[in-house]
Parts: C-alpha cells; structure tokens; sequence
C-alpha cells in the first residue's frame, strides 16, 4: 500500500494497480496476480449467480403490473430466499413481501387460497377499519414462468374494490395463465381515502401469495430384454416406471 504524490489523483483500476481513498488521503496498491477461490467459494458464488438470475426473472414478470412501490431491499431479499437452493426453491417465496414494512395480512386476516380449478379465492371476513381510509383496492397478478427457458410465458390481472372495515363477501380471481411453466400468483392492496390513493406506506402491501410448481408425470417405458440361451424363444417385457419433469 502506498500514497499517490502525482498531480493526478484517481480511484479505480489504472492498469496493474488499484486507487482508492480513505481517510482523506490517495492511496495505491496493485493488483494481486492470482485470485485463489476454494471449491466452497466458488460454488457460493454459482448459487450466488443462479439465485440472481432467476430473482430478476421472477422481478421482471411482475414490474409492468405491480403499483406499489418496492422498498430498497427487496432484491436483496428476493435473492436471500434463493441462494440456498441456488435459484430451485420458487415455492420457498410463498408469503415473500415487495414491501417488507406491510403485508396483505393487515387487511385480510383470513388468508387467500389457490384451489384446484385455477381460482385464488379470497375468504368472506369482516375487513379492519383504518383512520383515513375508506376503501381497499385489490389487485390479483398471475404470472406464468418457465424457468427452464428463462421466459416469461404469461401474465394476466384483475382488480375489485372493496369497502374498509365492512363485511366482505369473499371473492374468487380466475389465475390460471395459459401455457408451460410455474404459476406465481401476487396480491396486491392499496388504501383508498375517498377514492383517492394513499401514499402512505403502511397502507400498501404486496405479497406473493401462492406459487404452483408443474406438476411431476410419472410415465412408463416398455423395455424389451434379450433372449436368454437355451430356453424356447418369449418375449420379456418388463416395464419400469421413471419420472419425467415436464413445464
């Protein structure tokens, strides 16, 4: 490590060496010539990198369609979720918040459920009251992803209002997006005041919901083995299941 004496101070690579400041003072130091990575750091790094990717996939598919704003450390915090499986666990991001300060639990305490006919249905509860809100704004996005093309299939979106602190009757949003891959479903809530939108933070949620992985076929294959000497010709036919991931 040493100081930089020239006119022209600089931080950042300048060849084979490294500027940078601290303390107020220019200083230098080169690069080093071989980085070493154990087998453990580079495969932190690979979930590290396959994590990553499949968040800004997963980021993408629901930013044209999300209106509440993210708070900073959502990406972190997507990718978190991710890491350890190296981007596999898509169902581990059940209940995953785009703003961590509010969750649509605060104003429905009966939780949605993904049923089998492809419906996010919303139970019927009495909804909280709120000061200076009269009115909820609920939003359902679906979005399809095959993961394995790196793609967004499909998305799709529906949006019903609702009084605050009032009986709700339930409701049932059609998400089953057509085509090959996962099924991510976010709801989403934002606070009205006379119809008007609320900025305020504590009254904008959006959260990831349900999450409908394909589903696993197990398939049959006939295999046909060879004759065994000395014993009058048959066919042996014999079939042995394998699994088949289809998206």
């Amino acid at each position: 490590m040493g100081q930089q004496n020239s006119i022209l101070l600089f931080t950042g690579k300048l060849g084979n060496l490294i500027g940078y400041r601290r303390n107020g003072k220019y200083l230098l130091r080169s690069m080093p010539e071989i980085v070493r990575q154990s087998a453990r750091t580079r495969r932190a790094a690979q979930r590290f990198g396959m994590a990553s990717k499949t968040g800004a996939l997963i980021r993408h598919a629901f930013y044209g369609e999300l209106d509440v704003c993210r708070d900073k450390s959502h990406i972190n915090r997507l990718t978190t979720v991710l890491i350890p499986s190296a981007g596999d666990n898509i169902k581990g991001l059940t209940g995953f918040r785009f703003n961590e300060h509010t969750g649509t639990d605060k104003f429905f305490i009966l939780s949605p459920q993904l049923s089998a006919d492809g419906k996010l249905h919303i139970p019927a509860q009495t909804l909280p009251v709120f000061k200076g809100i009269t009115s909820l704004e609920v939003k359902v996005i679906a979005t399809r992803i095959n993961f394995t093309t790196h793609e967004v299939v499909g998305t799709d979106s529906d949006v019903l209002i609702v009084e605050a602190g009032k009986f709700f009757n339930g409701a049932a949003f059609p998400v089953d997006v057509p085509g090959n891959g996962t099924l991510m479903v976010t709801l989403q809530v934002r606070g009205l005041q006379n119809n008007i939108l609320s900025h305020n933070a504590r009254y904008l949620a959006a959260d990831i919901v349900a999450v409908q992985t394909p589903q696993t076929l197990e398939v049959f294959h006939k295999q046909i083995y060879p004759q065994p000497r000395n014993i009058p010709y048959t066919n042996y036919i014999h079939s042995q299941p394998s699994v088949i991931q289809r998206e």
